[in-house]
């Protein structure tokens, strides 16, 4: 491989928004991202499903065990 080339590999800390602090490695020296598995609703369960035609309705409804 040819020197000088390739990136350096350094730690780095990822920051979300949040607060939350990642350590891992990286080519750039500090991260910040807008969201991350502390904060994001679908990994923390306070994902809301917005349903305004009522498909999942009638989905449950379809396939609901008599």
């Amino acid at each position: 491989m040819k020197q000088g080339v390739h990136p350096q590999y350094i730690e780095t800390s990822v920051t979300c928004a949040c607060g939350h602090k990642i350590e891992t490695r990286a080519t750039k020296p500090d991260i910040k991202i807008e969201i991350c598995s502390q904060c994001h609703p679908f990994f923390t369960g306070k994902a809301k499903l917005m349903d305004t035609e009522g498909r999942v309705e009638r989905f449950l409804n379809k396939y609901k065990k008599k």
